[in-house]
């Protein structure tokens, strides 16, 4: 008789069982998707997990991780990879010098038209004759790879200023996932009465680093009416550091958490996450809008949230995407009121100066609302 498994049952929604079902009918979803999607709903109708095994002929550490990703972080991440950073190329010193070599010389001296190199072309011609010479480890450089390289030597054969990264495969997607949250939070906070639990509480987290602590010089000198209308500050100044702000806001009542701590790390993350669990009721539901951020899904913060089954869902923000969180309105808010122009003696008296504008920010809070739904088309 197999044994019973130890992991908490995994509650489903009447919408989240026809989303799994819909995935695990689907003749276009990845493979691997839909084998996810048929786990989850067998581990929800109680089936053990040897007996998942036998029907669909899958691993039990496919099954396992499967299911404590849903656990954890809800079905949506459930049914996908988890995120990981690609593994770096190996690139030896011989291929790199190479490299700063041929960007010595000029682009004319090989044939081409122009006159100095870009990184566009120093790729292409990477990529055509490096392998020839040796350097098979270049044969699929790229724009990023040759400016890599590059910057590792006091030189610069072109006046590029700008670099753009390859975009979010599934920045769409991405995309309209928080639209469609943000609108499901709009409708809610329309209907929903101050005294009435909602079913699903929308939290939209993320970190403001480096908030520097300046200290003046010399003292601020206060306006005077006819002689000096503004407040004089001398220019020079002191630096004492930087300090890392952790914030979720609440996006139904405007409510912030904040913690300020000198770094971020999974250990303040899963602080934050603490805060917030214990300030609803237990039985609430938390969804929280955040990016990839190594912290938000280190093994340290997936071992805290597989003590909390069923109470956190995850909805990831494209990356560079960082405009698409509607807690960066608050952390402009506050860049252009109480972080405006601060002056500290110290790191202690900027924290504190900090932690006491969000008491007031909490005082009389205020409910953000995304308001700019020009990318409709993703979502209707």
């Amino acid at each position: 008789m197999s044994r019973k498994s130890q992991r908490a049952k995994l509650v489903l929604t009447d919408q989240q069982r026809q989303y799994l079902i819909g995935i695990a009918q689907s003749r276009t979803a990845a493979i691997r998707e839909v084998e996810r999607a048929q786990i989850l709903l067998k581990y929800a109708d109680g089936i053990s997990i040897s007996r998942i095994q036998s029907i669909l002929g899958v691993s039990r550490p496919t099954i396992y991780k499967c299911i404590d990703k849903a656990l954890a972080m809800g079905i949506e991440i459930g049914l996908k990879d988890k995120y990981h950073s690609p593994k770096v190329r190996v690139i030896t010193d011989e291929a790199k010098a190479w490299v700063v070599n041929l960007a010595c010389t000029k682009p004319k001296a090989h044939g081409y038209a122009a006159e100095i190199w870009s990184h566009r072309l120093l790729a292409q011609h990477t990529r055509q004759y490096a392998p020839q010479t040796g350097h098979e480890c270049l044969n699929n450089a790229a724009k990023a790879t040759i400016q890599r390289i590059l910057k590792e030597h006091p030189i610069q054969p072109h006046k590029v200023r700008y670099f753009t990264e390859n975009r979010d495969p599934e920045f769409e997607k991405k995309m309209h996932d928080i639209l469609v949250v943000y609108q499901e939070v709009n409708v809610l906070n329309e209907q929903s009465e101050s005294d009435q639990e909602l079913p699903i509480i929308t939290v939209s987290i993320d970190e403001k680093p480096g908030i520097q602590a300046i200290k003046n010089v010399g003292p601020d000198l206060p306006p005077i009416p006819g002689k000096r209308a503004f407040i004089g500050r001398d220019y020079h100044y002191e630096r004492l550091g930087t300090l890392s702000l952790l914030a979720a806001l609440d996006l139904h009542n405007g409510h912030v958490f904040a913690q300020v701590h000198e770094r971020h790390r999974s250990i303040e993350f899963i602080s934050l996450l603490k805060e917030i669990d214990e300030f609803y009721p237990k039985e609430s539901l938390i969804r929280l809008i955040l990016d990839n951020h190594s912290a938000h899904i280190s093994k340290e913060t997936m071992s805290y949230l597989a003590t909390r089954p069923n109470r956190f869902i995850y909805v990831h923000t494209p990356t560079h995407g960082s405009w698409l969180n509607l807690v960066e309105t608050l952390f402009g808010k506050i860049s252009r009121t109480f972080l405006k122009n601060i002056r500290v003696n110290s790191k202690d008296e900027l924290r504190q100066r900090i932690l006491k504008g969000f008491e007031e920010i909490n005082a009389a809070p205020v409910v953000h609302r995304w308001k700019n739904f020009k990318f409709a088309q993703y979502i209707l």
